[in-house]
């Protein structure tokens, strides 16, 4: 198999280097440059229609895209650890999670990136008003999460280390890049970031 990707800071492709890197799978991963826009080749194109990273080749030619979904892949291949739950209750949680960040956490951060950052102006018609407004829905999705964690366990779902961790850590650093900060008093939230930053999955192939 083949797995296309991208260097940081692109928040997907890191996704599954981390979880790569979990598992301790041997698979290396093949650039594609997305600022010379090789992802919106005819090339990248006939592998992901959507012209998106990450996108994973098997051997018999399937394309597999969205990183939650190769990523569950590789997990029936390399169940150890396991990294979407072993429990059905652990298993609904970290998609509870997974789906949360994805909405609550990392759309205003897409937003403000598509509609208020200089490096995607070339690329898209942008409504600044729009992109800076997401600013606060960013500030309020870190509170939330932020009370989320005081309450629970030291990761997302719990007290285990889980997709859910790695969706949002490549979020809140991706949301960094753009100039989106965790607010300062979100102490459970920072404490969280340093925590799962230290691991050594979080520099993987950066």
């Amino acid at each position: 198999m083949i797995l296309y990707g991208e260097r940081n800071p692109a928040p997907n492709p890191r996704r599954v280097r981390i979880f790569v890197a979990e598992k301790g799978i041997d698979l290396p991963e093949t650039r594609v440059e997305m600022r010379r826009r090789e992802h919106k080749s005819d090339e990248h194109r006939a592998r992901n229609s959507l012209g998106q990273l990450p996108t994973l080749v098997l051997d018999d030619g399937t394309g597999i895209s969205e990183s939650v979904a190769i990523c569950r892949y590789l997990e029936s291949l390399y169940p150890e650890p396991a990294m979407f739950g072993r429990t059905g209750v652990e298993q609904a949680l970290v998609d509870m999670w997974i789906r949360r960040i994805e909405f609550q956490v990392m759309t205003p951060v897409g937003m403000f990136w598509r509609h208020a950052h200089p490096l995607t102006a070339a690329l898209l018609t942008q409504f600044n008003d729009f992109g800076e407004s997401n600013r606060e829905l960013y500030a309020r999705a870190c509170g939330w999460l932020d009370r989320e964690l005081s309450s629970g366990g030291p990761f997302i779902a719990g007290d285990s280390y889980t997709m859910a961790d790695i969706c949002a850590l490549s979020t809140v650093d991706f949301a960094a890049f753009t100039g989106l900060e965790m607010p300062e008093d979100a102490s459970a939230l920072r404490a969280w970031h340093a925590r799962v930053s230290e691991r050594p999955s979080a520099s993987a192939n950066a």
